[in-house]
């Protein structure tokens, strides 16, 4: 699209049926919450809407388990997931709720406007019922023997002990959890919204006008849904709790809106609220075309953000999604993420644990941020470990990016007398051209990395220019240059000038890296500025790059913490927290006597259906590992180099915890020789090898029978 005039960014509502864990966090919030600083930075109109999504038979089995009302539930865990966010960082506009009154509204009146164009149809279906309770069944209300791992307490819509995706009617021996009594079957009628009716419409837009700017995994995802072919998917249920149908509908008393049609729908209504709050005209943000709307989500809400919802705007005459920049899920410490079984990071107990324990907890907010936007699952599944965590933050953060902010205002208050000094046109080298030079080259590669959604490619690079800094300092050795004095003990007027020059670029530098860093650490960004005594403006995107942003002459404050290091103690301590919550979850909630105490039986997730060109874009050659090392700070990373007959390749490869680097070396090797470079712990990787792993998560070589040429060809 041309140029737009402004934005509207959504992260997924959240469920309000209990506490998030960092898994969620770095999906849909985090990367959100960098673009729209960035954004804001840009001076863009930016609007970032969220709430919570207070609907659905999930926040009604909350309610049951905590012997309260839904709307208790809804009123406790929207002000936690709220306060959450806050305490993050994570700077929503707006963070409404579906349980408002402008919501219900909203949301009737889209289905009015759908349902009057005949865009909707009605159905009459058999469902659960549950005669006792005098109530249709929604497919968390009934549960029975999973037919995949035999947990006698699996939902009608899932298994949370393997995590298979059920139906009522896959499961042996269902019952309600309404009366205990097996439910019977009776008719129904619910409107429907005809997804098969607009299968070409979302081919066209999906799959040719979006294959290159959308991510291949939302493009395979959604591929696969249009090609096995779409249904009418419900958008009503028979439920007590949710947005009632207007009463005006004929045969609508006694239904609400089925959870996944009104939850989307409040980004809408959290738009009118917000314009409301503002004196401000929400509907250029949801009908002008040049408006740029961008969705971020998970990959479990891919079909709903790129299939459903936009079906449901285009009818409605709103805009499309622009993009839909979603991510893959986070693991953690080796196993899946889950709240219900026990492994997990709940936001709240972080906040507990590193924000509001200490002084400086924003400090510790920023580390967080850093090391989930360092694992972000942008393209493949990531995982969080708290080693993990501590080598990010001490090797990089305080090592690198701390260390260098630190040593610049340090030496300037040693050797400048606490003041921006000169710069000496007359000395400037090729070192300190190099360094100008850099800041406005990382200026260029993170404004392309963040516009394209790549977050972790552009935290790196600003990053790297701090290593720069650093190297930079070192070669110039201010400290060393500062003893070389005249007769009468002074510093001569040519060490002084050496001096000056290496440490104003170093200043002008920090002032660079507040800006770029913004966006991802803002309360480090917020910090410097107070260190440097200027106001928060100097953080805006046309600063950027320059390097005089700091007057010669000017005062600065001595240097301030920005980040501490984290303790082998604190690490241990999370990983013992860790499992002894698995455990008391486990205590509850003991497996079946059939099931093997071993990890939860999961079915790989099937990758979507790709054709014979897909396939032939991929060069893959045989390779000989010539040697083998492993990459300092980075336990899972091995350096490799191999031979490829006519060249040799740099690999860094994450498999130092399977193989010892001495055991691999001549191994022939699998790899994908036409994969772009990517630089991992500031080494480029040239490549990528092919490994299999087994059930017990055991990595193995896929290599020939018998040692063929390196460079050969795998077809």
């Amino acid at each position: 699209m041309k140029q737009p005039k402004r934005y509207l960014i959504t992260s997924a509502l959240p469920y309000a049926n209990g506490p998030k864990h960092l898994g969620h966090l770095a999906g849909a919030y985090l990367p959100a919450d960098i673009y729209v600083r960035f954004l804001r930075a840009k001076k863009a109109d930016v609007l970032y809407v969220c709430g919570s999504d207070e609907h659905g038979a999930a926040i009604t089995i909350q309610a049951m388990k905590e012997k309260t009302t839904p709307r208790e539930i809804v009123d406790k865990y929207h002000a936690l997931l709220k306060s959450n966010m806050a305490d993050l960082g994570i700077s929503f506009d707006i963070y409404h709720r579906t349980s408002s009154q402008l919501h219900h509204d909203t949301a009737q009146e889209f289905f009015t406007a759908l349902n009057n164009k005949g865009d909707l149809m009605k159905r009459e279906t058999e469902q659960y019922y549950d005669a006792a309770a005098a109530t249709f069944l929604a497919d968390r209300y009934i549960i029975g023997t999973c037919p995949v791992c035999a947990n006698e307490n699996a939902y009608g819509d899932q298994c949370e002990k393997c995590g298979t995706s059920l139906s009522p009617e896959q499961l042996i021996n269902p019952r309600s959890t309404l009366s205990g009594d097996a439910p019977i079957k009776k008719s129904t009628t619910h409107w429907y919204l005809p997804l098969d009716q607009h299968e070409e419409f979302l081919r066209k837009w999906i799959l040719e006008d979006h294959q290159q700017d959308w991510r291949s995994t939302v493009l395979g995802q959604c591929k696969s849904w249009i090609d096995l072919g779409l249904q009418p998917r419900a958008v009503t249920r028979d439920l007590d709790w949710g947005v009632a149908l207007p009463d005006d509908v004929p045969g609508g008393k006694g239904k609400v809106l089925y959870v996944w049609f009104d939850a989307p729908i409040g980004y809408i209504s959290a738009t009118k609220q917000w314009a409301l709050d503002h004196q401000k005209d929400w509907k250029p943000y949801w009908y002008a075309d040049d408006t740029k709307l961008v969705h971020f989500v998970g990959k479990d809400n891919i079909v709903f953000h790129c299939i459903i919802f936009p079906v449901m705007l285009k009818l409605h005459g709103n805009i499309l999604p622009d993009n839909v920049p979603a991510n893959e899920f986070m693991n953690l410490e080796g196993d899946k993420m889950s709240t219900s079984r026990g492994w997990s990071i709940e936001m709240e107990d972080y906040i507990n644990d590193f924000v509001k324990k200490e002084n400086g907890g924003d400090m510790m907010v920023d580390a967080l941020r850093y090391y989930l936007t360092q694992i972000a699952p942008e393209t493949k599944d990531s995982e969080f470990t708290w080693k993990g965590f501590q080598d990010a933050v001490n090797s990089e953060l305080v090592a690198i990016f701390g260390n260098f902010v630190n040593r610049a205002f340090v030496l300037m208050h040693k050797l400048c007398k606490g003041k921006v000094p000169p710069l000496h046109a007359s000395i400037i080298d090729e070192a300190d051209r190099n360094l100008v030079a850099a800041m406005d080259q990382t200026r260029e590669k993170i404004e392309t990395l963040i516009s394209a959604y790549r977050f972790r490619e552009a935290l790196y690079e600003v990053i790297d220019l701090a290593r720069k800094g650093n190297k930079y300092m070192q070669d110039k050795q201010p400290w060393i240059v500062a003893k070389q004095t005249d007769e009468s003990g002074n510093l001569t007027e040519a060490a002084q000038q050496q001096v000056d020059n290496c440490l104003h670029l170093c200043l002008q530098l920090t002032a660079n890296l507040a800006i770029f860093i913004n966006p991802f650490l803002p309360f480090a960004a917020k910090k410097m500025c107070s260190m440097m005594k200027v106001v928060d403006k100097m953080l805006e995107w046309e600063n950027a790059g320059k390097p005089a942003l700091l007057s010669a002459g000017y005062s600065l404050r001595a240097p301030e913490l920005l980040f501490r290091k984290i303790e082998d103690t604190e690490v241990t301590e999370q990983i013992e927290k860790l499992k002894a919550k698995k455990q008391a979850m486990e205590n509850i909630n003991p497996a079946p006597e059939n099931q093997l105490p071993s990890q939860p039986v999961e079915a790989p997730a099937k990758k979507p259906m790709i054709e014979f060109d897909d396939f032939a874009k991929l060069d893959l050659k045989v390779g000989t590992i010539l040697s083998a090392e492993k990459v300092e700070k980075a336990d899972k990373l091995l350096k490799l180099t191999v031979d490829l007959g006519v060249e040799q390749r740099t690999i860094v490869s994450g498999i130092a915890l399977h193989f010892k680097p001495e055991d691999i070396v001549g191994k022939q090797v699998v790899i994908v020789a036409n994969l772009a470079p990517r630089k991992m712990r500031g080494i480029e990787s040239q490549g990528m090898v092919l490994m299999a792993e087994d059930a017990t998560g055991k990595l193995h070589f896929i290599n020939p029978d018998e040692v063929i040429n390196p460079g050969s060809g795998v077809s």
